[in-house]
């Protein structure tokens, strides 16, 4: 077993294939961390559709990747970013995942988070930007599933200043009926969100943000940060009211924030453990049991993988994200919504193999390999 892969620049080098996958033990629902996986939609592959036309999903294989997630004992995070809410999904598109996926988890007794946010309209009035975040909440109310407060890029451009993300929030979080999750997404995700909380200083943007949550901690079941920093995270989640969570979005330092510190750790709703439940679900199994060093053993080599999926322009991460999910035999192809498979290179993917299958990600190496070798072979890479 054997494949040349291309390089960054322009060579093929030969790589041996790890033989033997990961064996994760089967577990039951975490207690010491609450994880929700971000998931990936899969694209049907045969619509006939372009980049521009409203996605074109398949169904089965979408709610049976979800399944997948459940068995390994993670919770679902909907609709979301991975999802490619905005690049490649529309609301209609997002609506109907979230009310099949909800039934989905009803029937099997998964845990699921959904996105709620205003992508059905492009601009508008904050009384318009107000009414689309109230149909997504109802709409996720209606299924039974819990809300995640997304950030908004109507809001973004709209808003002239803190109190308008105060009033927003504000009104959304009083009539909410049960906690939620409130999504803070850098502009390394979605650069429309640049100054996001009224201002591209992040200190100042903090301290609106906590501002919002002391006003309703009640109404706060955690927060989701996606900023990329870690010391950033673990000063906010030191300030959070008494009962409202951290839910870690960091893909780069997410080993030592959520194995935490004397004064509190976080929990997690990450994208990267979508290609990784199986492993991640075993590491914190560990913290579980209270054995951090076997937690650290397992996740911190996957630290590379998730650096390199997420590498600038970070919001392409999904690409690399639904490769590995082909290769490891959940899909029966290598098609995105939007077209989003040609936003990274071939010597990307092709490291983003080499990595995953390192960590023993792909339960057949012998199909992952077949499956490289035959993407590599529509690009011209002899074997």
């Amino acid at each position: 077993m054997t494949i040349r892969l291309p390089s960054s620049d322009g060579t093929l080098r030969t790589y041996d294939p790890r033989p033997e996958p990961f064996r994760a033990a089967a577990g039951t629902a975490f207690t010491s961390r609450t994880v929700f996986s971000a998931a990936h939609v899969v694209a049907d592959p045969y619509a006939d559709v372009s980049p521009d036309s409203p996605a074109a999903v398949d169904w089965d294989a979408t709610l049976a990747f979800r399944r997948h997630l459940w068995a390994q004992g993670l919770g679902v995070a909907e609709a979301m970013d991975t999802a490619q809410r905005g690049m490649g999904l529309d609301w209609a598109g997002a609506a109907e995942l979230i009310r099949r996926s909800a039934a989905e988890a009803k029937a099997v007794g998964g845990r699921l988070a959904c996105g709620v946010g205003t992508d059905q309209i492009t601009g508008g009035s904050l009384t318009d930007i107000r009414a689309a975040y109230e149909e997504q909440l109802a709409v996720v109310a209606e299924s039974g599933a819990q809300a995640i407060l997304m950030a908004s890029r109507a809001l973004a451009a709209t808003a002239t200043g803190p109190e308008d993300y105060q009033e927003i929030y504000g009104h959304l979080l009083r009539q909410s009926a049960e906690p939620v999750v409130l999504h803070w997404l850098g502009p390394m995700f979605d650069p429309a969100l640049e100054g996001y909380w009224g201002s591209a200083d992040l200190d100042t943007a903090t301290e609106v943000f906590l501002e919002v949550i002391a006003a309703h901690p009640d109404k706060v079941d955690g927060i989701k940060i996606s900023l990329l920093d870690a010391g950033r995270e673990i000063a906010l989640r030191r300030r959070l009211p008494q009962g409202v969570r951290c839910y870690t979005g960091d893909d780069f330092h997410y080993p030592e924030l959520i194995a935490g510190d004397e004064r509190g750790f976080s929990h997690a709703l990450l994208g990267i453990f979508d290609p990784l439940a199986p492993l991640a679900a075993q590491a914190v199994r560990h913290l579980d049991t209270g054995d951090v060093s076997g937690f650290h053993q397992l996740i911190d080599p996957t630290v590379e993988l998730s650096r390199h999926l997420f590498q600038t322009p970070t919001r392409f991460y999904k690409t690399g994200v639904v490769l590995l999910a082909w290769l490891a035999g959940h899909q029966s192809h290598f098609t995105m919504v939007g077209g989003l498979q040609s936003a990274r290179s071939l010597p990307h993917l092709a490291r983003a193999y080499e990595l995953a299958d390192g960590l023993g990600l792909f339960p057949d190496p012998g199909l992952a390999e077949d499956r490289m070798k035959t993407l590599l072979a529509l690009y011209g890479v002899p074997q």
